[in-house]
């Protein structure tokens, strides 16, 4: 047995295996979400009645539950995003600003994750009116 030649196995640097790949929903609403809380004019998501559950989970030191999501609803088929949005837009800023920095945020992002986005629906809930607000140029 001390003749036996030891076998290597080769490895192709090429070689790939095969499979596929599906972002699932809850991914794209966490980055969607994460693109929408950063544009200038979006006070908050979630509609009224996610954001009065939020203030309760915030009371009793839960803050951080459902956050990552709120306000957030996408579907993905075949690699193509629909994603829906309610946001909160802060007082002074037009709606149509702060909208379409909104879906160039989302689009941005969703889109540096291989994904192509077909379509985002935005529902304007509220407005928050807790400041002076400096109007926009």
């Amino acid at each position: 047995m001390a003749d036996e030649a030891t076998q290597e196995l080769s490895v192709l640097p090429d070689a790939v295996a095969g499979g596929a790949t599906h972002v699932s929903d809850e991914v794209v609403e966490k980055i969607a979400v994460a693109a929408a809380k950063s544009v200038p004019g979006v006070a908050d998501l979630g509609g009224d009645v996610a954001r009065f559950f939020n203030a309760v989970l915030d009371k009793v030191g839960l803050d951080q539950v459902g956050d990552a999501r709120r306000g957030c609803s996408a579907h993905v088929t075949n690699g193509a995003a629909v994603v829906n949005l309610v946001i909160v837009i802060d007082g002074g800023r037009p709606v149509p600003e702060v909208t379409d920095a909104v879906r160039s945020a989302v689009t941005a992002a969703v889109e540096a994750y291989g994904l192509r986005v077909d379509e985002i629906n935005i529902r304007v809930d509220d407005v928050a009116l807790g400041g002076p607000v400096a109007p926009s140029a």
